[in-house]
């Protein structure tokens, strides 16, 4: 019995996908700098599609890749591969949403360079929430509610908690994914990045302010009182 206890905490140390919700080995990382981990990329992509003519002129050989948004899109890349490298370097394991919509943008952003269209770069917020629509809904037809890999470091709730809060943002990320497609399609591509930016994050945040009932009526422990 030891034996197979030790066997399976090696294993589970081994993984590089995060372990199941609440696993007790599962590390944990500081919740300010793995938000700083998520959003940093998508910082990054706007402040250089913003100044891209300023970043041109200070690397030339930028200048290779096409105009702003295509230079915004090479560093978005490198932002968000560097990001989940260290998210790996501190935990030893990757965050399952976070590696999805990497590969969507690490895909879809070679294709925006390769083939010098925006249209890729601009589909993949569809792309991605439509595909964490997907799985999480896709999941609870299976009984599985995926959310708690999500927030199950900030949050512990029972399981009828975490399969409301799974249906909700699986509904939620099929608007997002609504909402970019109307917003690509009819606007600009300045007025694009800068809603997606500063219009995604606020909406998403006061989505999840909402959310506040549910978790704590769910709640397995008093609510943003975790031990320091």
């Amino acid at each position: 019995m030891m034996g197979r206890t030790f066997l399976e905490q090696t294993v589970m140390t081994e993984r590089i996908i995060e372990p199941a919700p609440n696993a007790p080995a599962k590390p944990e990382i500081n919740p300010l700098l793995k938000l700083a981990l998520e959003l940093g990329p998508l910082v990054v992509f706007f402040f250089a599609n913003s100044r891209g003519e300023a970043i041109v002129a200070r690397f030339p050989a930028l200048a290779e890749l096409g105009g702003p948004l295509f230079v915004a899109t090479a560093l978005f890349m490198a932002a968000t591969v560097i990001a989940l490298a260290v998210s790996y370097a501190l935990t030893r394991t990757l965050p399952i949403m976070p590696i999805v919509s990497g590969l969507v943008v690490v895909v879809f952003g070679t294709l925006t360079l390769w083939l010098q269209d925006e249209v890729f770069i601009k589909m993949k917020p569809t792309i991605v929430n439509g595909l964490f629509a997907a799985v999480l809904l896709g999941g609870l037809a299976f009984g599985k509610p995926l959310l708690g890999y999500v927030f199950d470091q900030a949050f512990k709730l029972d399981d009828e908690g975490w399969r409301k809060l799974t249906l909700r943002w699986g509904l939620f990320f099929v608007v997002l994914a609504v909402v970019n497609e109307v917003v690509w399609r009819n606007f600009s591509t300045d007025f694009w990045v800068a809603f997606k930016v500063w219009a995604t994050m606020p909406i998403t945040m006061i989505f999840m302010l909402t959310q506040i009932p549910l978790l704590k009526r769910h709640s397995l422990e008093p609510l943003f009182d975790k031990k320091s």
